[in-house]
């Protein structure tokens, strides 16, 4: 979560009188993540988070995103419902961007998950991955494999980001781009499900948020993003085996993946920790210097590309 625009009290004040969720006391933006700009909302009423839609958000996919967490709700997943107005409008418009004010869930994001929280998010990536089996919407996957070569070319030169790393994506892409499947268990998925996105009390899941990059993939590439940003020290170094065994016995509780599937888990996350670093330096180089966001080192990600890539990757994978 970010700030990139801001909201006149004005504004605020005019589209929270179009809800039953009292008067504005106050409103706080979050600086954490790079996406949307998002806002912890205080009303007479409640806690709310309000969230207006950037640069990687299509205005014309937030019915999607709206049925999307609808579905998953009525399946008992623990999702922020939208609200909508009095006019049973959830979608608004402020600031000059598409907005949505949005449920405030209890929990906290986690900075070092232990086993027993890896395995209860494996096990609730299961259960949302079962609710979605049947669900009839889709999305293209705009950060999916396809797109990848793309992002690289418009961050720039790559080696102002990393000394090296523009070979090293070549190569990458080239070697995905031979090697990628095409016919493993597919629908939409979160494919952003990293603890931050994840709210917990003690070792129990009660919040999954920020499905902005949701989208029809891979099931196992969505397992895989949550495996690389679970189970890995912060400078991507090091995969805990207790973390990483604990998050795959979670989610086996729920799925039970193919052997196809489980023979891939290597190279999908070769193509996550691609994914993840290429975004990370397009935004490295292209935040702007007065927007109120954390911007992510992409490093650790290079590194998890690496680890992935040893002859020994299938290991990590084990649930333990």
């Amino acid at each position: 979560m970010a700030v990139y625009t801001h909201v006149e009290p004005d504004d605020l004040a005019a589209l929270v009188a179009k809800y039953d969720i009292g008067t504005v006391v106050s409103c706080k933006g979050i600086a954490e993540g790079v996406e949307n700009s998002n806002f912890l909302l205080e009303t007479t009423g409640g806690r709310f988070i309000l969230t207006l839609y950037e640069k990687r958000v299509s205005e014309g996919d937030l019915p999607f995103f709206v049925d999307l967490l609808n579905h998953l709700a009525s399946q008992s997943c623990p999702v922020p419902a939208m609200i909508r107005d009095r006019s049973g409008v959830a979608i608004q418009q402020i600031s000059g961007r598409a907005a949505c004010v949005i449920q405030f869930l209890p929990g906290i994001s986690l900075t070092q998950p232990t086993p027993a929280q890896c395995e209860a998010a494996g096990a609730a990536l299961g259960t949302m991955h079962r609710a979605l089996e049947a669900y009839a919407g889709a999305r293209a996957n705009s950060m999916g494999h396809d797109h990848w070569r793309g992002v690289a070319e418009a961050t720039g030169d790559l080696d102002v980001v990393l000394p090296g790393l523009q070979s090293i994506v070549d190569d990458e892409l080239a070697y995905l781009d031979t090697h990628w499947p095409t016919d493993l268990p597919a629908h939409v998925i979160h494919a952003d499900l990293f603890p931050d996105n994840v709210l917990m009390l003690g070792d129990r899941v009660t919040g999954l948020i920020d499905f902005y990059f949701a989208a029809s993939d891979f099931r196992a590439y969505d397992l895989v993003i949550t495996h690389a940003s679970w189970a890995f020290s912060a400078d991507g170094k090091h995969c805990d085996p207790a973390r990483a065994g604990a998050l795959m016995r979670g989610y086996a509780r729920e799925i039970t993946l193919s052997d196809a599937e489980v023979a891939a888990l290597p190279l999908l996350a070769r193509g996550a920790s691609l994914r993840f670093l290429l975004t990370r330096a397009h935004d490295w180089v292209h935040t702007p210097a007065d927007a109120l966001v954390t911007r992510k080192d992409p490093s650790p990600f290079l590194a998890r590309l690496q680890r992935y890539s040893a002859a020994d990757a299938a290991s990590l994978f084990a649930a333990r």
